[in-house]
């Protein structure tokens, strides 16, 4: 559910900063905002129930010094409604939504063994040229997969990991 209610803010934020043209303003102000809340020292602070909100609200604006107005009013809003612990959330769907309006996509990919350098530099390359766009990886890892990889680009499951492929041979066989 947190990650659905950080998309329809990432969503309606996006709008405002299209329209207004301040798609970058507002990446970099909503990262100074989580970077902000998510300090393990504030942290305290703002998840104390017994300091006001106001006070709350008043410490945030001076902690966030120039940021947007908009942006502040948006944490104000998420302080009340008791939604701070979606903010990494938000910010990363947010940088998604404008880096996908500037064609570029995110691609979460799962390899077997860590991956060096010019590795990970032929995949972006690769799966760049497979979409047709550009594209940022985050990778990690996971040995269950035993080799191969597994790459999830928006909607899209790009699964050609060994464990998979012995998945369908045994199905295969299993059905003959």
């Amino acid at each position: 559910m947190a990650k659905a209610l950080a998309r329809r803010h990432a969503q309606a934020i996006f709008q405002i900063a299209l329209q207004q043209n301040t798609l970058e303003v507002w990446r970099a102000d909503l990262k100074r905002l989580a970077e902000a809340l998510t300090d393990e020292v504030a942290r305290h602070f703002w998840d104390n129930p017994r300091v006001r909100l106001d006070k709350k609200i008043v410490a945030l604006k001076s902690v966030l010094e120039g940021v947007s107005p908009l942006v502040l009013n948006l944490a104000g809003l998420l302080m009340a409604r008791g939604r701070l612990g979606i903010v990494n959330d938000l910010v990363d769907e947010y940088g998604r939504m404008v880096d996908a309006h500037h064609g570029i996509l995110h691609a979460d990919v799962t390899t077997a063994v860590a991956l060096d350098e010019a590795s990970q530099q032929k995949l972006v390359q690769g799966l760049g040229e497979a979409l047709g766009k550009k594209v940022t990886v985050k990778a990690s890892v996971d040995p269950a997969i035993l080799g191969g990889m597994i790459a999830r680009v928006g909607d899209r499951v790009i699964d050609g990991s060994i464990k998979t492929r012995l998945e369908n041979l045994r199905r295969g066989l299993v059905s003959s």
